[in-house]
């Protein structure tokens, strides 16, 4: 059997799989909870010093879904923690005591000065947490509070605050980093130089779920108005994935430990951070969907998959897939894909066809004798794929490789002198395409 256990930063878990700061880590009822059902570790939802934040008491949660209610993505306008921060330490201290095996990092905002930093730290650090996490990436309620997300876009501020921490606390410090931002290099670059153990990402991004119509209000709506809140969910996470890979493969950042978060819901969502430079991954709207026992799936399979592989330890696949990310310019242009349709699965449906004759480059042709028939035309067909994502049926359309030195129009052996597609004179673009 493969061993799930996790070293990350050196604060070992038993599996790779933590819950984020969120909801579901806001005190120790739901943290024993989520301990009873095998998750590896908890960021505990992020503290502030006293008076406690307060919250509305109004809907605070708006969800995009999809035909069957599946959830796609997931909005909250709730802010950190509304409860005072001297139960939080003790009830932190009680589970950690009770729980000695798990991860416990505690999420933390303060303002943007060293003095707050300086006595907050060690009062976390008394309670045997195994580590903090700086919330820098919080993009409402908070960041109009000039913290979480105002303080995570500059990166100058980022390098400031974690030095703070690093002065004041001998526990590791992770940086949460906001997804809101141009390049998420800039920031982690800053959390680096501040001495940072690792950084987490990403946090929630910045929007507005959408508008009731007959009100003419943006939902969540509280008392007739709404405000801009974190979206989440499964939706987000070819974004967090990119900016993982980012971090993970970019020279300024590289051997920089990663936690990913964003829309894990499977143990493949997790398996797939990791293979991109994440050394564990954080989890949230698939719990507050699902429960807490999703976990058990996801240890389950990936242990399995795994085991399938030939991996021993979750380090074996860690990073795997980084050397295949590159910028589009190392892209090779000789590499040629055509698509097939297997006319045994085809039921007639005509999307690609519609796709393919509106919106791509026509390379679809529909027989007119009373029977239809679509089939790809290899001279057209420019490999794009756009037909095997609309198709409705699995396997239906395929894509196949071409062997180096052909045409990408027609298939036929083309000289060496013209193996670089943007140099080909049957290219209707010429030599501009390169």
């Amino acid at each position: 059997m493969a061993d799930l256990s996790s070293e990350f930063i050196g604060i070992r878990s038993p599996n790779p799989f933590w819950l984020a700061s969120a909801p579901p880590t806001d005190k120790a009822y739901n943290v024993v909870r989520a301990f009873e059902a095998g998750w590896g570790g908890v960021v505990w939802k992020t503290l502030g010093e006293d008076p406690p934040i307060v919250n509305v008491s109004g809907p605070r949660y708006g969800a995009l879904l999809g035909r069957d209610r599946e959830l796609i993505g997931f909005n909250n306008i709730e802010l950190i923690s509304d409860r005072p921060l001297g139960v939080n330490l003790e009830e932190i201290k009680a589970v950690k005591k009770d729980w000695p095996d798990r991860a416990i990092i505690v999420s933390v905002m303060v303002p943007c000065e060293e003095e707050p930093w300086e006595r907050i730290l060690p009062q976390i650090e008394a309670t045997g947490a195994d580590g903090v996490e700086l919330n820098l990436g919080c993009p409402h309620g908070m960041s109009e509070r000039n913290m979480g997300a105002a303080v995570g876009q500059v990166p100058e501020y980022v390098e400031m605050v974690t030095r703070f921490a690093k002065a004041h606390t001998r526990l590791p410090v992770i940086i949460k980093l906001t997804p809101n931002i141009t390049d998420i290099v800039y920031p982690a670059e800053a959390a680096k130089r501040g001495g940072a153990d690792a950084v987490s990402l990403i946090n929630t991004i910045s929007s507005l779920m959408g508008v009731n119509l007959d009100t003419m209000c943006p939902s969540p709506t509280i008392d007739g108005q709404a405000s801009h809140g974190g979206y989440c969910g499964p939706a987000v996470k070819p974004i967090a994935l990119n900016m993982v890979a980012d971090i993970a493969r970019r020279k300024e950042t590289a051997g920089l430990p990663i936690s990913g978060i964003g829309g894990i819901t499977t143990w493949r969502d997790a398996a797939e951070f990791m293979a991109l430079g994440a050394g564990n991954v954080q989890v949230c709207t698939a719990a507050m969907v699902y429960g807490f026992r999703i976990v058990e799936d996801m240890i389950d399979g990936l242990g399995n998959w795994m085991d399938e592989k030939g991996y021993d330890r979750v380090e074996d696949f860690i990073g795997a897939a980084v050397p295949g990310v590159v910028d589009w310019g190392k892209l090779n242009l000789n590499y040629v894909e055509k698509a097939h349709i297997d006319q045994d699965l085809c039921i007639k449906c005509g999307r690609c066809y519609i796709a393919c004759e509106d919106t791509s480059h026509q390379a679809i042709s529909v027989s007119d004798n009373g029977e239809r028939v679509y089939k790809i035309k290899d001279e057209d067909c420019v490999g794009c794929n756009l037909c095997t994502n609309v198709c409705p049926v699995e396997n239906c359309i395929t894509m196949h490789r071409l062997e180096s030195g052909t045409d990408p129009r027609t298939g036929e052996a083309i000289s060496s002198e013209y193996m670089n597609w943007g140099m080909h004179p049957k290219n209707p673009y010429g030599k501009s395409q390169k």
